[in-house]
């Protein structure tokens, strides 16, 4: 029910991915007079299906708010049924601080885990690069950054099949001097660490896939991944009127075509939604508000993987092998 499109982009989205994946069951939690019509004769008997919630947390709400009025909401539920063990994961493109914070609520932090972090790829030079966190948490201390550091190491390590992710803090410049007391600290604790930690990055590093963590805080995060979602609307506007701007342009355009297509489709945003909240007891991915149903099918397919790989158990592994080590978390 949640996001800018709702049912109208996310149906459309479950019915893609029911076809593509051949074993995957869907719940569709949701008003059922809403939800019901959309549905109507899809076709794939109970493998797509329909959870009554009467009630929908609006993008406006307080997390707090929806946390305690909002028990019947349509996110509260799709929460507690992979609670329950009737799902495997919750996807949701609705309000990111009411998912957040029923969540943490319903499911339960991990041992050795103060505090979820969202984490979500974006395309480099040189392959895909994680970044966490990207929003849930806007002031971490040390030991928290070296708690989302192991979990965006082991999440890469699960789903891109990396032996030893190359893991980097996100700092003001390179050198060991630079950066705020948290960020030296935390520097600290990763060099100490069994991760293959390679150091601080900048924020032009984001793209450039030399490493396949990146860690910062929450306000950093989401700060630099909206700046880099502007520029990319940017570039696309003015590429797209220059070649409208004359005769030669669309000429130019249509000689173009190919590698235009073959750019676009490698920078897609559409291709990268669905981020994680690593550190729970259990999957939820967070599609971005504005998906449509070719982003929200991705979110899907990121659903997909980390069940496949057992990302929360292989983090959960982890941090207690860290601990058992003496290592801070």
């Amino acid at each position: 029910m949640g996001g800018d499109h709702g049912p109208g982009e996310i149906i459309p989205a479950a019915l893609h991915a029911v076809r593509e994946h051949a074993e995957l069951r869907l719940i569709l939690v949701g008003r059922q007079e809403v939800l019901a019509p959309l549905l109507a004769n899809h076709g794939f008997g109970d493998r797509l299906r329909v959870e009554h919630a009467p009630e929908v947390v609006e993008m406006h709400e307080l997390p707090s708010s929806a946390l305690r009025n909002k028990k019947q909401s349509s996110m509260r539920i799709a929460i507690e049924l992979v609670k329950d063990g009737r799902a495997h994961a919750c996807v949701s493109a609705g309000n990111t601080g009411a998912l957040m914070a029923t969540a943490r609520y319903v499911l339960k932090m991990l041992p050795g885990v103060d505090r979820p972090a969202i984490c979500a790829s974006v395309p480099g030079i040189g392959g895909l690069t994680h970044l966490l966190d990207l929003g849930a948490n806007v002031n971490p201390n040390s030991e928290q950054l070296f708690q989302f550091a192991v979990m965006g190491s082991e999440l890469v390590s699960a789903v891109c099949n990396v032996r030893e992710p190359t893991v980097a803090l996100l700092n003001v410049g390179e050198e060991e001097i630079k950066g705020n007391d948290v960020v030296k600290q935390a520097s600290v604790l990763l060099a100490d660490s069994h991760l293959n930690y390679v150091g601080f990055v900048e924020g032009n590093d984001m793209y450039t896939g030399k490493v396949d963590v990146i860690v910062c805080d929450g306000f950093s995060g989401n700060i630099a991944l909206k700046a880099s979602e502007g520029v990319a609307e940017f570039l696309n506007y003015h590429a797209r009127a220059e070649f409208e701007r004359s005769l030669y342009g669309r000429l130019a355009a249509l000689v173009s075509l190919p590698v235009l297509k073959a750019i676009r489709r490698k920078i897609d945003p559409r291709r990268y939604n669905g981020a994680s909240l690593l550190g729970l007891r259990g999957i939820v991915i967070k599609s971005h508000g504005r998906a449509e149903r070719v982003a929200f099918a991705h979110a899907i397919d990121e659903a997909l993987l980390e069940i496949e790989k057992n990302v929360p158990e292989r983090i959960a592994s982890r941090l207690e092998a860290l601990l058992t080590q003496g290592q801070a978390v």
